[in-house]
């Protein structure tokens, strides 16, 4: 039996890629544009994970599938296989946040660590918004300023349309000549980070916004 494999945003992205085929199912393309949209799927997902053994790669291999059945099957056989979020404890969170010595923490025993990319909670008696994700085998948080907007945006983190929330952190950058320097920065993202967590499929901007912020 092969060990898991496949990150959250992974398993996001594949059942994106099966969504397209199905789409294009349904308006009865002709039957050589439906295999193409097949065979770059199937590509797509094949390069997602390129350490992939041949069995895995066996695994992830759609080429073969017909039925919306078949496609269910597929995803329910992959997601036993989902890596889940590195288990974390409070005192580490409270490590994570040493300044903060009003530190609102999550319930960690409610939160369904098989669906998240990245953990994120509010704090809205200070409008703070509170995120970590494993950055190089590291896990790395960042305190944010949060300020609901009830309108809706391309989220930052997930590239999706929805309901967003402005966000805006200062970033560690210093410069010798001006000790008074800071750089802040703001996104748009997901309201609701559990919505953001099951449709982020690439997490290249996420990552980047923690370099940037904690100048790592």
């Amino acid at each position: 039996m092969t060990e898991k494999f496949i990150k959250n945003e992974q398993l996001n992205f594949i059942k994106k890629q099966i969504a397209l085929i199905k789409d294009s199912t349904k308006k009865n393309v002709p039957p050589t544009v439906l295999a193409a949209v097949i065979d770059l799927a199937n590509a797509k997902i094949l390069d997602l994970i390129p350490n992939a053994s041949l069995d895995q790669q066996e695994m992830l291999d759609l080429s073969r599938l017909k039925t919306d059945a078949e496609y269910e099957q597929y995803i329910q056989r992959i997601s036993a296989f989902l890596l889940p979020f590195p288990k974390i404890s409070e005192q580490q969170l409270k490590k994570m946040f040493p300044k903060n010595k009003k530190l609102k923490l999550p319930d960690l025993s409610r939160i369904d660590h098989s669906q998240l990319t990245y953990l994120s909670w509010n704090d809205l008696r200070y409008n703070k918004k509170f995120i970590v994700y494993e950055q190089d085998g590291k896990m790395a948080g960042i305190e944010c300023k949060f300020t609901p907007t009830s309108k809706y945006n391309i989220c930052s983190f997930c590239n999706c349309f929805g309901e967003v929330a402005y966000f805006s952190t200062v970033t560690k950058v210093k410069k010798s000549k001006n000790p008074d320097y800071y750089k802040a920065i703001g996104n748009l993202i997901c309201a609701d980070s559990s919505e953001c967590n099951k449709k982020i499929t690439n997490v290249e901007y996420l990552a980047t916004f923690l370099q940037d912020s904690l100048g790592m």
